[in-house]
């Protein structure tokens, strides 16, 4: 466990600096040390409105979600940039943007770079399941083509992190495909079977299908980044249509509406839990410490939601474990 700060990209994202400053400080109030990166007159501004006081680094630049990520190379001062250089100095725990994903990446790419061993981050998303819990969807988007050494490293992670933050003793592992059976799906993800079968350290179930996501069948489910990140929108997506579908059910005619009053507290309850800013960030696991992606639509609730969702990650050393999970295993190693 360590006392430094979550250090926050105040000014990546739709809403920001005003959202981030406010999650931040409501962070703060429950205990989680932040630092504020960002246009510090802006930053400075923001702080008063809401009366508050917290840290602030500097950063002069902002990469913009229409921008290149590449960008990151060239633009130092950017505040993306500048919150991964303070993980890297040792004077923040971990670094969190709801700005530009591709940026955020390639920040903690260049400056923090790959844990020992490990192949390609990935990002792991936190997905609702029907059992009450979350299954581990991994990869989210990092990595559109894969190998199939990269899917069973992706495992061991997912293994991990269901580990230290689920507090699984024995995580189950699933592979996406079009069929239970080892042999369908396409030539990744059957060569990805066998070698996931032959993986020592995890609990492999075999192939899932895309509706064992939200059915919670396995406890991690593991697939390309391409295909993971299709599947968390459509997931996200689907839960808002079928909110409104059933907002406007609720409202068609008298009877309904009466039933709506009634059921409208189990109906908030649920939503609060579909809801991607209870969460607020998801992890890039891979990498040499702790990096976290947000939405760019993200509000002050979904702010304070990442900075908690960050130091609990922190807290459990969640990179170290990794670290030494890749070491055990020896998958990938040349």
């Amino acid at each position: 466990m360590t006392d430094l700060p979550i250090a926050l990209d105040a000014m990546g994202g739709d809403h920001m600096p005003e959202a981030a400053v406010a999650g931040a400080l409501e962070a703060a109030a429950k205990g989680c040390a932040v630092v504020l990166v960002g246009d510090e007159t802006r930053l400075r501004a923001a702080l008063a409105k809401h009366g508050g006081e917290l840290p602030v680094v500097h950063a002069g630049d902002v990469i913009g979600m229409q921008e290149h990520a590449t960008d990151v190379r060239r633009r130092p001062d950017a505040s993306v940039v500048v919150a991964t250089r303070l993980v890297k100095e040792g004077q923040a725990a971990a670094c969190v943007s709801m700005g530009h994903s591709g940026a955020t990446m390639a920040a903690a790419l260049l400056l923090l770079g790959r844990l020992k061993g490990v192949e390609r981050p990935a990002i792991l998303a936190n997905i609702p399941n029907a059992k009450g819990g979350h299954t581990a969807l991994i990869d989210a988007g990092a990595n559109a083509d894969c190998r199939p050494v990269f899917l069973a490293q992706f495992a061991l992670m997912g293994d991990a992190y269901a580990r230290a933050i689920y507090g699984l003793a024995e995580p189950s592992v699933g592979l996406v495909s079009i069929g239970e059976e080892p042999e369908k799906g396409n030539e990744l993800t059957r060569e990805a079977h066998d070698l996931l079968a032959a993986t020592p350290g995890i609990h492999f179930r075999g192939n899932v299908e895309g509706r064992d996501l939200l059915a919670g069948t396995t406890d991690v489910v593991v697939t390309d980044g391409f295909t993971g990140n299709v599947m968390l929108k459509l997931a996200e997506g689907e839960a808002r249509v079928l909110f409104a579908m059933m907002r406007d059910a609720l409202r068609s005619d008298l009877r309904s509406r009466l039933g709506g009053l009634l059921a409208k507290p189990a109906l908030k309850r649920l939503a609060a839990r579909l809801d991607p800013a209870e969460v607020g960030a998801e992890p890039l696991l891979g990498v040499a410490g702790h990096a976290f992606i947000g939405h760019g639509s993200s509000d002050a609730r979904a702010v304070a939601s990442a900075m908690r969702s960050a130091r609990r990650l922190v807290d459990a050393e969640l990179a170290e474990r990794i670290a030494e999970t890749i070491r055990a295993s020896a998958v990938g190693a040349a």
